[in-house]
């Protein structure tokens, strides 16, 4: 071996890792240095309002983006390798999701991207990211919830995912290019966690009594949280309409359908329902005190630096 394999220089094993015409200093904290659109058509549908597209994609790219670090949380805590890995890949297929929803607002509707210091080389999709408060944030409040033990992952990852997969499923058929191709993508994706959750929550409903009674108290507690991603928002129901987006009520029953299915197999009683919440908090920013905690975590270094490059 010369010493250009062994040093990384010019031919060694670093080589490819600079792009040869790339001078430029990229931003410190993208999870990208490419628009995730770049080549797509992002024309809004003829009787779409930007406005609305935008704010649509923020609750969905809000919500995959709040539970994607949700998820994260969990890289190194879960019970054995294999679903350590299983939850790292779950919350990146989320955080991908995200990318493109938010990258699909800030086209739709460029105001909605947070002012930046000047020169700043944040993306849009990051300034969305990294650069808004709790307030401005458009997720459903089962996202943000503090985790509890591996028995909460698995009841809100199932109730996330059967909710979002039935929401996916009817998106395939958007207006909007961008949305409908994120829908067939994501639906793969999502029904893969939805599956996993499913078949965790049988496992642990059919092993020891204190995996069980985990399972069910954890069920308890988020149970009322699971109206509020069928509550439709003004958006939401104007999207619909348009047929650039999906009414959540509309999928209650499948969802429904799913859950019951589940819970049927498991042996495990559906819990009472709570009532619909007033409105649509979280898609309202009317968020619960976990959000402030978990942004100030993700944003920390983004915040500290708004012009770092490397």
């Amino acid at each position: 071996m010369n010493d250009d394999q062994t040093t990384g220089g010019p031919g060694g094993l670093f080589a490819g890792l600079v792009e040869a015409d790339d001078d430029a200093s990229q931003w410190a904290f993208g999870t990208g240095f490419e628009d995730p659109l770049a080549g797509v058509d992002t024309t809004v549908p003829d009787g779409a309002d930007p406005a609305a597209l935008a704010a649509y994609c923020l609750m969905l790219g809000d919500d995959a983006l709040i539970m994607s670090q949700r998820l994260a949380e969990w890289c190194s805590r879960a019970p054995d390798l294999e679903e350590d890995i299983a939850l790292a890949n779950m919350a990146l297929d989320l955080l991908g999701q995200a990318r493109l929803l938010l990258s699909r607002a800030a086209a739709a509707d460029p105001s909605v991207v947070p002012a930046l210091p000047a020169g700043s080389p944040v993306p849009a999709e990051d300034a969305l990211a990294f650069f808004r408060d709790a307030g401005d944030f458009r997720n459903v409040r089962l996202a943000e919830v503090p985790n509890g033990d591996f028995a909460h992952v698995v009841v809100r990852l199932l109730l996330f995912a059967t909710a979002r997969l039935a929401l996916l499923e009817r998106l395939r058929a958007s207006r909007d290019g961008v949305l409908a191709a994120v829908a067939a993508k994501g639906a793969k994706e999502v029904a893969y966690h939805r599956d996993w959750a499913g078949r965790w929550f049988l496992t642990l409903a059919r092993g020891t009594a204190e995996s069980r009674r985990r399972l069910v108290a954890a069920l308890g507690g988020l149970w009322p949280l699971l109206p509020e991603l069928f509550a439709p928002h003004p958006v939401e129901t104007s999207l619909a309409a348009s047929g650039a987006g999906v009414d959540p009520a509309s999928v209650r029953a499948a969802a429904d359908a799913v859950l019951a299915q589940v819970l049927a197999v498991s042996g495990v009683e559906r819990p009472d329902d709570a009532p619909a919440p007033g409105g649509t908090p979280g898609r309202d920013g009317d968020h619960t005190a976990a959000l402030g905690p978990l942004l100030a975590e993700m944003q920390e270094v983004a915040r500290a630096h708004p012009t770092g490059v490397w």
